[in-house]
């Protein structure tokens, strides 16, 4: 098989190359989902890339404590996607791309798959039935599925190794 480079933002789809894109937060669920997609793309040739998005700071009293507010988190982001990139790239021998994104979820979702024509699927991970519903999934499920014009793959993240596996 021979050796892709990752998509460029911005740039249309190629055919027989899928990318999966996969929201992350700071929870297992989230590692499980980029688990999946990186056993899906190391046995399909595709790319995975990651996506975290952060809510902007309430707190707007003063403008430079806000402003470092932001800057923390994010860093945290980075710190994060790059933790998470970094087994992705374990199991598929290729660098992801990330991105972090401000502002509300279901819209910042909805930009990065309509700015990246390359993403062919979006990816989340589901918390375990003892954790209750996330609110990605709850929202996923209730409003934006309809606007998606990309399949929705919610893995559940309780799923171990053997079941990734068998899966993938």
């Amino acid at each position: 098989m021979s050796e892709q480079a990752p998509p460029e933002p911005g740039t249309a789809h190629v055919a027989g190359q899928v990318t999966f894109l996969v929201c992350v937060a700071d929870d297992g669920h989230s590692e499980v989902a980029a688990r999946f997609a990186a056993l899906r793309a190391r046995n399909s040739g595709g790319h995975v890339a990651l996506l975290h998005v952060v809510q902007p700071p309430e707190f707007q009293h003063w403008a430079a404590v806000g402003e470092l507010m932001r800057q923390e988190t994010r860093e945290e982001a980075e710190i994060l996607l790059q933790t998470i990139a970094a087994k992705v790239e374990e199991v598929t021998g290729r660098a992801s791309s990330t991105a972090v994104r401000e502002g509300g979820i279901g819209d910042e979702i909805l930009s990065h798959i309509a700015e990246n024509e390359s993403i062919n699927l979006l990816v989340v991970g589901a918390a375990p039935p003892d954790q209750g519903h996330g609110s990605l999934i709850s929202w996923l499920a209730g409003q934006l599925a309809g606007q998606l014009n990309i399949p929705l793959v919610v893995v559940p993240g309780n799923l171990d190794e053997r079941q990734l596996q068998d899966l993938t």
